[in-house]
Formats: structure tokens, sequence, C-alpha cells
């Protein structure tokens, strides 16, 4: 939703199609959640809602040939990396089932639709297909080598991209992000949960006090993401779309006592499940396409909390 009301702002399209299952992978029982969905597009112009699965051939032919969009930005997948019973199978449908039907669809629909001027597919990609770090900088052409599900179903999502696009003549772009965070989050990805818990005076359980992530803004993460897809140098790469530093949860949990100087959490044993993690390199969109990015953590969270009407 961000990434659509940006493009508008800028003017770079002047119509938005958003294809949403409206899928939720949390438990809509427990406590704060809220469902920010029509919140983040309301009150804005030319962008029109679909509901369909982006896996599914027919309705994919159907807006191609009633929208002919010009760029596609691949989203639809799991928004978390752990959920709980995930299966391959379900980590599928968004990362390579629905890739493949889309990258399909558009070659089909490029050759029977009149004057589709088709400029860039995005693959939204993500820092788990990376494994274990295993240097304190990761940058494009470090190995990959997952360690989960979602980030095999990812990494898996890129090959298709690159091979069928290359076989297809499609011109693509693939973004990796990590740790992304921002206002109208409802995936209880670990930021919003130490918000919530700090919000709520609950414990926050830091698995491992020296556990880095690159947080990424969302706003930053869209600045990039329309760079690398918009400028020519960014034809048929991947990019590292982050901030570019790690930080510790434990540097998150120290910023969060700024604003709660009372709040409660214990240092626990680092979560196996999860890849060891830093900081990702972004020389190369920096080189490429211009990418900056301009939001620390410290201003993130700021911003977040803001939003939240934590602080004024």
């Amino acid at each position: 939703s961000e990434l659509t009301k940006k493009l508008l702002k800028k003017k770079i399209v002047k119509k938005c199609i958003i294809l949403d299952n409206f899928g939720s992978f949390i438990n809509p029982l427990k406590n704060n959640f809220k469902d920010y969905r029509q919140q983040r597009i309301e009150n804005t112009k030319n962008i029109i809602v679909e509901r369909g699965d982006a896996s599914n051939e027919h309705i994919i032919l159907k807006l191609l040939q009633k929208y002919k969009p010009e760029l596609i930005y691949h989203t639809a997948a799991l928004p978390l990396a752990k959920i709980e019973n995930l299966n391959a199978k379900e980590a599928s449908i968004g990362s390579v089932d629905a890739t493949r039907n889309i990258l399909e669809c558009l070659v089909f629909s490029q050759n029977n639709l009149r004057n589709y001027n088709f400029q860039r597919f995005v693959y939204f990609s993500s820092s788990m297909i990376y494994g274990d770090f295993k240097s304190k900088i990761i940058n494009e052409t470090s190995n990959t080598n997952p360690k989960e599900i979602y980030g095999t179903m990812k990494l898996a999502g890129e090959i298709i991209t690159k091979g069928l696009s290359n076989y297809y003549n499609i011109p693509y772009t693939i973004i990796r992000p990590s740790a992304v965070y921002g206002p109208k989050d409802m995936n209880h990805r670990v930021s919003q949960i130490f918000i919530n818990k700090a919000i709520e005076g609950v414990n926050i359980n830091v698995h491992g006090k020296t556990e880095r992530l690159d947080f990424t803004y969302i706003d930053d993460l869209v600045d990039g993401t329309i760079l690398a897809s918009t400028k020519k140098n960014g034809i048929n790469q991947t990019f590292n779309i982050t901030n570019g530093k790690g930080r510790t949860l434990f540097e998150f949990v120290s910023i969060l006592k700024k604003y709660f100087p009372n709040i409660k959490y214990t240092i626990k044993k680092r979560d196996e499940f999860r890849p060891k993690r830093g900081t990702l390199s972004i020389a190369k969109a920096s080189k490429l396409v211009g990418y900056k990015p301009k939001t620390s953590l410290e201003e993130g969270v700021y911003r977040y909390l803001k939003f939240l009407k934590i602080i004024n």
C-alpha cells in the first residue's frame, strides 16, 4: 500500500491496481490485532483493489487484459518467516506458484494484447535466502543457503524469476528486504511485538543479546524499490534494499526504554530456527540506482510510536 501511494505521488503511474486475497497469517483473536488494510488506502484516489490469488491464472489473465499494467510488483507471499505450523506447500503458493503464473500469463498477454508496453517485473525476495551470514556484511553475490521454509521458497522464486524472465525476455528486478517495520504493520514482526509489549507493560523476550537484524523502515524500502524498478541500471539486477546497518535486538529495546522507562525484558537464548544475520551491503543499490536510506532505527521507532499516538 505504501508503494502504490508513493508511485502515484511521484507520478510514476496514473493508476495502481492492488490484488489481494485478504488472507490473515496471525491469530485475529489475539489482543491488539488491527487490520489496517482499508485504512492503508482510504482517501487515496486512483487505487483499485481487486480480490483474488496471484497463483490463479484466470484471475491474472483477466487483470492483465483489463488493465495492461506496465509495472508489476510481486509482493504476494507469506508475510512472516516464522508462522505456526508452516509447511512447504503453503509457503510455495506465493513465492513459487504465483511467480511462475504471473510470468507465464504476462508472456501470453504480451503476445495477444495490442499496444501492451510492459516495463518491469519486480519480485520481492528476502534476506532469509542467505541463511546464516558467513561474514559481518553480506552483498548480493554472497552464497545463498537458506535454512528454513520461508527463505527456501523465496530463493526458489528468485530462480524462477531469473530463469523465466531470461527465457521470455522479460525485464525484471529482484528486491531483498530485511526486517521491515513501520506504521500499519499487522503481521506481528519482531518490531511490532516489542512495541506492543512495551505499550502493554508485558515482559519482552529478547532472543540473543547480540542478535543483529538490518531493520529497514518501510519508507526507505519503498523509495529503494522505486529507484531499482524504474531506472535502467536496475534492469535484470538483484538488490539488497535495507538500512545497510545491522542493529541488535537489545538496541531496539534500549531505544524503546527512552519512551517506556519501566520496560521489562528478559534475555533468552537465541532462536536456532532463525539464521544468524547482520548487515546487508547496499553499495550496489547506491552505485547503480542512487539508493540512500534516510531513516535510522531511532527515527523509525519514533515515527512508529507517533503513528500509534504513544508520543506527540
